[in-house]
């Protein structure tokens, strides 16, 4: 039987140091936890303002977001924006990784780090960026400037999680359905896209959350008709305050939740295959 992931006959000191730097982790998570923690009974207060420790609970908050037209229609244009940037980013991520993969590819780490930008330039750069570009095309306070905007975001996590997935895979399986006639679509579909179908979704998860939790290109991008939630609940902050927007953060932070399990039930499963 062993303790802590130490065997029985493992030195005192060791156990110890193990014990103390679980102790450690342990309460860096709860440090970093803590503020979500608090938003979560915040949102089912009963109180017209905010006040912490909660003195009673009810659900009036969440009536008010599902009852308040502006709220669910910011809710509507950040699920609507979320399916088509990942639709888009898993695309273009995934096609993207499969050039990348290749030891033929010309200025391969070139090219990896210039798609991989966005995730290390500031994001209001990037926002900036996106407001003159697409403000020449005529872009800027439409949906599909803001879900283009999104995509250039979105995309990086899906050219890392499958290119870690392509990593791993045996090109032979690609070269043995070919020499059996299969077109390069069809060994694709068939041979390729089966296997690395775990970094796909993980990926496609990745962009979903992105584009659902992103606020500040969303700023620049949006007009009053297209507000994301995210964007409805800074202004609200901005604006007046209103523990509605609670309710909105505890929602958000269920589908942040979901989609992290997901993931990490899919890196399990691609360890497992």
């Amino acid at each position: 039987m062993t303790v802590l992931g130490l065997s029985p006959y493992a030195e005192p000191q060791e156990r110890l140091a193990r014990f103390g730097l679980i102790v450690f982790v342990t309460l860096v998570l709860l440090f970093l936890v803590a503020p979500l923690l608090v938003v979560v009974p915040l949102s089912f207060s009963d109180d017209p303002f905010f006040s912490f420790p909660v003195k009673a609970y009810s659900l009036r908050w969440f009536r008010d977001f599902f009852g308040d037209d502006r709220w669910m229609a910011s809710l509507s244009n950040s699920a609507i924006t979320a399916v088509f940037t990942t639709i888009l980013a898993t695309t273009l991520g995934t096609m993207a990784a499969l050039g990348l993969s290749r030891p033929s590819f010309p200025f391969r780490r070139t090219v990896n780090a210039i798609l991989i930008a966005p995730m290390i330039v500031p994001v209001v750069i990037v926002a900036v960026g996106d407001y003159l570009l697409y403000g020449h095309a005529g872009l800027t306070n439409t949906r599909t400037g803001l879900v283009l905007a999104h995509t250039v975001l979105a995309s990086p996590f899906v050219v890392i999680t499958v290119t870690a997935t392509l990593a791993t895979y045996d090109t032979t399986l690609t070269q043995a359905a070919r020499s059996l006639g299969a077109s390069s679509l069809s060994a694709f579909l068939r041979v390729t896209l089966p296997v690395i179908l775990p970094g796909v979704v993980a990926g496609a998860v990745f962009a979903i959350a992105t584009s659902f939790d992103e606020v500040v290109v969303a700023l620049f991008m949006t007009s009053a008709e297209q507000r994301t939630l995210p964007v409805q609940m800074f202004s609200g902050i901005r604006d007046q305050i209103n523990p509605t927007i609670m309710a909105a953060a505890t929602m958000l932070l269920c589908v942040s939740t979901i989609l992290f399990v997901v993931v990490a039930w899919l890196g399990a499963r691609g360890r497992n295959l």
